[in-house]
């Protein structure tokens, strides 16, 4: 298993970048998938989900409207949309498997900065 996130970057506030989440060993839609952030100095932080199958995603509250979780099982490939970014935004943003933090990317870095 592996998972590899790429897309990040740096952006100005109200900016947008999509991450991808391209995996190996698995197939994306027989699993949730989950996004993290880790901002710095601070711990790890659920951001988005989405459901293995039906594909409904959730999302935290300080990203809803903004972020969007989807997958294209052609290419079996995560991304996470993000539009409008804010400072706040600024984190190691990392794809995560189910619930084993051990299928877990090595994260990509977005940069929200004026």
């Amino acid at each position: 298993v592996q998972l590899v996130e790429s897309g990040g970057g740096s952006v100005q506030p109200g900016g947008s970048l999509t991450l991808s989440c391209t995996v190996s060993g698995f197939i994306v839609s027989h699993y949730y998938m989950f996004w993290f952030r880790q901002r710095p100095g601070e711990g790890l932080e659920w951001v988005s989900s989405i459901n293995m199958g039906d594909g409904v995603t959730h999302d935290a509250d300080d990203v809803k409207g903004r972020f969007t979780t989807f997958r294209d099982d052609a290419k079996n490939t995560l991304y996470l949309q993000m539009t409008n970014l804010k400072p706040d935004d600024t984190a190691v943003y990392y794809c995560q498997k189910g619930d084993n933090q051990d299928d877990r990317g090595q994260g990509t870095q977005v940069t929200v900065s004026a």
